[in-house]
Parts: structure tokens; sequence; C-alpha cells
């Protein structure tokens, strides 16, 4: 019997581990260099044949092979003559590690109940052994922000790294930001309830801005005041009113993102931007003017309204960066976690409507590392910033080529093994045995 027990205590344990996440890559302790690549900057710059030098987590040199002197001794050489090096992508507005199965309530924490949670930090949720999270590597997603979601103030969120043991490790940038959700101005009748299913005016709108605004206001008292009692909610508040903290705002119709950003510029708050912004193509002029970045809504999605062009979504970016607006992509909407591995896609479709391609990088790069305050290291392929980049074949932006041979984060080589990719290698013997 005894046998036995150890037998099933040992079948589990080696089960376990056989469905766990790649393990965390080391440190970097050896400089390496990686040589003849077309490097994309992530700024809009590209260098041809070029030289990155990377020591202790950082790039050290970065420039055209013909000009940049390069000392070979001591150093790991990645030759990638043909290859392309971007930076690391960032998912701005992502949920990656909150939820893992939808279906399974205790994978679940993406929201608190309640109404305003300002104090509900999501980054003590993140879970660093989702699988989920594992599959976003092999597309060059190496960073991103995780958010809470639900009510109407749904909590803070924190920017971390893909590659980490736990959420210690895996942060860069903690309590970056609070999220608010708008109220909607228009609603949708319930046409299961016989009522017309058209827009018509929210009644409750203007309660429910008023109230939001209460809010905000005794928060500001209160951080003004003594605090000799302790109120978490309103405490957690105060970077937005100091300008520590950045106000994310998910908000997509047009009167709704003008009456949200007058609401914040109320409050004397500093840094806005406004998610989702599906109607922020029409107000371009007034975005620009208060200085408002747009995390603009998932690219593949359809046109809400039959007067929208059937292309309306893929071309609202080239609108906002043609008028100078700091713009860059979100995943959110059905099965975000999922589809954020194909954020790098959703910056080539810009690029077919509109965009250079490297307009396009911005997007995922350069931007949204402006937005989400982390741009001092990461966002760019510069030196003295974190080496945290990828190499692929081809293309990063087009699903057909963008395929990585070296991912690493803070100079640490990450392992491109995932659920996804040995399913790959079993099926494509399988198929290739067919033939």
């Amino acid at each position: 019997m005894k046998i036995n027990i150890l037998y099933i205590l040992g079948f589990l344990l080696s089960s376990g581990l056989s469905v766990a996440q790649q393990t965390p890559a080391p440190q970097q302790t050896k400089d390496f260099a990686i040589v003849g690549a077309t490097a994309h900057i992530g700024n809009g710059t590209v260098i041809e044949n070029s030289i990155i030098v990377v020591s202790e987590g950082k790039i050290t040199t970065i420039g055209p092979e013909s000009t940049t002197p390069l000392t070979r001794q001591a150093m790991d050489i990645i030759d990638a003559k043909g290859q392309h090096v971007y930076p690391g992508f960032v998912v701005a507005n992502g949920t990656l590690g909150l939820v893992e199965v939808d279906a399974v309530k205790a994978s679940d924490d993406l929201s608190e109940l309640g109404t305003y949670n300002p104090h509900i930090r999501s980054i003590i949720a993140y879970n660093t052994e989702s699988k989920v999270i594992e599959s976003m590597r092999p597309n060059g997603v190496l960073l991103g922000q995780v958010v809470p979601r639900g009510g109407r103030i749904s909590g803070t969120s924190s920017v971390v790294q893909y590659d980490a043991w736990n959420w210690e490790d895996a942060a860069i940038k903690m309590d970056n930001g609070i999220h608010i959700n708008w109220p909607n101005s228009f609603s949708r009748g319930r046409w299961w309830l016989g009522e017309d299913p058209g827009l018509k005016p929210n009644k409750d709108y203007a309660n429910q801005v008023k109230e939001l605004n209460d809010y905000f206001t005794e928060a500001k008292s209160f951080n003004n005041g003594d605090k000799t009692e302790g109120h978490l909610p309103y405490e957690a508040m105060s970077g937005l009113f100091s300008g520590n903290k950045h106000l994310y705002i998910n908000v997509d119709d047009e009167k709704g993102i003008t009456d949200a950003v007058n609401f914040a510029k109320s409050q004397n708050i500093s840094n806005i931007t406004i998610v989702g912004a599906y109607e922020a193509g029409n107000l371009t002029d007034f975005l620009k003017q208060n200085n408002i970045s747009v995390l603009l809504r998932r690219v593949h999605s359809r046109p809400e309204s039959e007067d929208d062009d059937y292309d309306y979504t893929f071309k609202q970016a080239k609108k906002l960066v043609d008028a100078g607006i700091l713009v860059a992509l979100e995943p959110s909407g059905q099965m975000e976690r999922m589809n954020s591995r194909n954020l790098p896609f959703y910056a080539g479709t810009t690029a077919a409507y509109g965009l250079t391609k490297e307009q396009a990088l911005q997007l995922i790069t350069q931007n949204p590392a402006k937005i989400l305050g982390i741009d001092e290291q990461y966002g760019t392929l510069e030196a003295g910033k974190s080496a945290t980049l990828f190499i692929s074949e081809g293309d990063a932006l087009d699903m057909r080529t963008n395929i990585l041979t070296h991912a690493f984060i803070d100079g640490r080589n990450l392992s491109l093994e995932t659920h996804q990719t040995e399913l790959w290698k079993r099926y494509s013997k399988k198929y290739k045995q067919q033939n």
C-alpha cells in the first residue's frame, strides 16, 4: 500500500511539473552582442546591419555595424544577419494573470464587489504561473499593464514583465494608475423585454456623473485634511491629485469623452488617458489641446454603428497619430487575455490602413511605455535602457513571418517554449508523417 501511495504521489507531482510555467530565466552573467540584424528602435528609426551590445541587463552600445566598434573577446555573439530585432512589445490595459480559465471561479480574480474600489491593487492578484502569459513571449509580447475591471472605479494597475517567479519579481512599476468606467451617456433598449433596441439617452447620466464628482471631491478633501481616521479608498487616490498617479478613463462616445476630460481637468488631474476611445477620432483637436493620450480599443473588432465604414476600427489609429496625439493599442474585449498575443498583428493592421510600419510599431513599444510611465527603461532600443528585446526571422507585425529565435527581458535569455509550441511540434510531426 505504501508503494502504491508513493507511486501516486510521484505521479501527481510529475504531472504538476509538466504543466507548470517555464522556469524564469537566470540573470545575465556574460556580455553578448547581436550582430547584423535590422534594428527597429521603436521611435521610428531603423538601423540596418546593426550591432547591439548588452551587459548586465542593459544595452551599452547600439549602432551600425560599419561604424560601431566591437570587442569580441569574452562576449557571446548572436549572428542575426537577415533577421530583425525589436523592443519587447507592451500590452496596455490588459488583464493577463488575473484570470486563467473563465469558467473556473477559483482562477478568476478580475474584479471586486462594490462600486468604488480605488484601493484594490491588481498586482497582488497577478499570477506569474499563468500558462496564458507564457504564450505571449513567442510573439514578442514581453511587458504589460495589469488592470482590474468592474465598478465605477475599478482599482489600481501596475506594470509587469512576463518572466518572473512571483508578482514581486514581475513588477517594474507599482500602482501606476487608477481606472474608472465613465457612465454611459446613451443606452440601448433591452430587446428581450420588448423594448426598442435603438440608442436612447441615459436618464441617470447626470446623477451618475455627479456621484463620481462628489466622490473625487470628498477624496481630495480627505487627503488635504489631518487624516486622523484612516480611509483606504480615499488614501489610494492621493496620487491622482499630486500627479504621481495616472487616471485611465474607459469611455467610447464623443459626449462621454468630452465630459470625462472636462471632469478630470476640473479635479486638477494632470495625467489623463482615455481608454477605448471609439469616437476619439471626432475629437482630435480637443484631445490635442488638453494633452490627452489614448489607449485605442482592439483594432480587430467590428464597427458599432451602421453608419460607420466597414474598416472604421482599422483607420482610427492613423487619424489620431496624424493629429499629433499620443496613442497606443489595447486588447480589451472578448477573450482579451488570449487575444493579447495578437498585439503585434493589431499594429500590423494599422500599417495596412495608412500608418508606416515604424509608426505602427510605436503603438506597441514607445507610446505605451510613455503612457505607462516606463519609457526611461523600456519601449525603445537605446544605450542605457533595459535589454528587453527579441529577434525575429521576419516582420514582427506580420503573423506569417514573426518567428522568434531569441527573446530577452533585462538581458535574461528567455525560454520560448509553451504549451502551444509543444502542440505545434507534436502535430507538425503527425502531418509530416501523413504526407
